[in-house]
């Protein structure tokens, strides 16, 4: 046995490992989720059943708090979004010896322990309510927004970064030269470049959102999301339930993936059939010209 093949047994070996740790936990709840037993077990396997899935969606608490998991993430998607994308385009703008302190200002919230954030959140709002008059804003969802909105911002500014250094100002100046206004140069020249890292940042700041839980725990107050009331009751034992929910939260980002990719595929797939009309369109023109 050479070298070359022990390296590529010793890859292969590695890659299964990686794999079933990525994939065993995952493996072992699908099973737990429909196993019989009271207790989440892969073994014995007691009897096949679809009571836990019932079960989950009769469940009052964990309904209420997906129900206020997928708003928050609504409203984080909709603060979050538009200013990492105005902060981004701000670090273009600004001078070059100052992008480094507006970077180390604008990033430090991901620096900074969700904990501090929550706790800071709270604070803020309630003395600032209880200063102006307001208490009806020191609410437990609304905190939580602009709590999570304080960070997820700078991530979806980072997404916005990394598209915005292929884009080519030289047709903002064409547009400009044209007679086009800096509102219609940013509506109809860079939001459509921007689209996609547009998805990908609401995606990002949806999905970071709806997992969070060292913010939301101290900043939703009283109030109760899908990650607070599973770790509530992970403390007091867990059921097959919460297998089964877990079950339903990888099928619909599966589904979701498989929906993207369909959806990408199919775009270019039109857009190569477009380049090829336009060729051969090309190709009759400059066989028109030459007879």
């Amino acid at each position: 046995m050479n070298t070359a093949t022990i390296n590529r047994i010793a890859v292969r070996f590695y890659i299964g490992l990686f794999f079933i740790y990525l994939f065993g936990p995952l493996a072992i709840m699908g099973i737990t989720a429909f196993n019989s037993s009271s207790y989440p077990q892969v073994y014995p396997f007691e009897g096949f059943t679809l009571k836990w899935f019932d079960g989950l969606l009769n469940d009052a608490d964990i309904v209420y708090g997906l129900r206020n998991s997928l708003w928050i993430g609504f409203l984080v998607v909709l603060v979050s979004v538009p200013v990492g994308l105005a902060a981004a385009i701000l670090m273009t703008q600004v001078y070059a010896r100052a992008r480094s302190f507006y970077y180390l200002i604008v990033v430090s919230p991901v620096l900074t322990p969700g904990v501090i954030i929550g706790i800071s959140t709270v604070i803020f709002w309630r003395e600032m309510t209880g200063a102006t008059g307001t208490r009806f804003l020191y609410d437990g969802t609304l905190m939580t927004v602009v709590a999570q909105s304080s960070f997820i911002s700078a991530y979806t500014m980072l997404i916005f970064l990394a598209r915005l250094q292929r884009f080519d100002r030289a047709q903002e100046e064409a547009a400009l030269d044209l007679g086009a206004s800096h509102p219609q140069v940013f509506l109809h020249i860079l939001l459509p470049f921007m689209r996609p890292a547009i998805l990908s940042a609401a995606a990002l700041a949806f999905l970071s959102s709806f997992e969070n839980y060292n913010t939301t725990t101290f900043s939703i107050l009283a109030d109760k999301t899908l990650t607070t009331v599973l770790a509530g009751r992970l403390r007091q034992g867990t059921t097959p339930a919460i297998s089964a929910l877990a079950v339903l939260i990888i099928a619909v980002t599966f589904l979701g993936a498989v929906a993207f990719e369909l959806v990408k595929r199919r775009e270019e797939a039109a857009k190569a059939a477009r380049l090829r009309q336009a060729q051969r369109e090309e190709d009759r023109s400059l066989a028109g010209n030459t007879a």
